[in-house]
């Protein structure tokens, strides 16, 4: 069986990928589990994640943590919140089509802004709780 996990984050990317507001505020598809040398900003990465397991006594199932980050070098908060809303729009309640199982929810839970330790960078922090069943 594949991993609900990796499959979930494929899943989560192509939907950022292929959304129109996303795509308009980053200038691009610019959503990436490692980021190239160079990447223009503003960009997406996938961060931290875990999983539990979600199993009742009778169906199996997995709970999952997403922390997808906002990276921008404009000055200020403004495109970081911006980018941010559009994720959240873009991803938040949706029906995902997830190879190898069933997407029962996917809602945002937090976001926040800061200003990285370089001075010069803002990220955004957004986390996503998915759960899971196999199909």
């Amino acid at each position: 069986m594949a991993s609900p996990a990796w499959e979930l984050q494929k899943a989560i990317h192509g939907a950022l990928t292929s959304d129109a507001a996303v795509t308009a505020s980053l200038g691009g598809a610019r959503v990436y589990d490692d980021v190239p040398r160079g990447a223009a900003f503003p960009y997406v990465t996938f961060g931290a994640s875990t999983a539990r397991d979600w199993s009742t006594g009778t169906e199996a199932g997995s709970e999952h943590s997403v922390v997808l980050n906002v990276w921008s070098r404009h000055a200020g908060e403004r495109e970081v919140h911006l980018i941010m809303a559009a994720v959240r729009d873009a991803l938040h309640e949706v029906a995902l089509e997830i190879t190898g199982h069933r997407l029962i929810s996917l809602r945002h839970e937090v976001s926040e802004a800061v200003r990285d330790p370089d001075g010069e960078t803002y990220r955004g922090i957004i986390r996503f709780r998915a759960v899971l069943e196999p199909v």
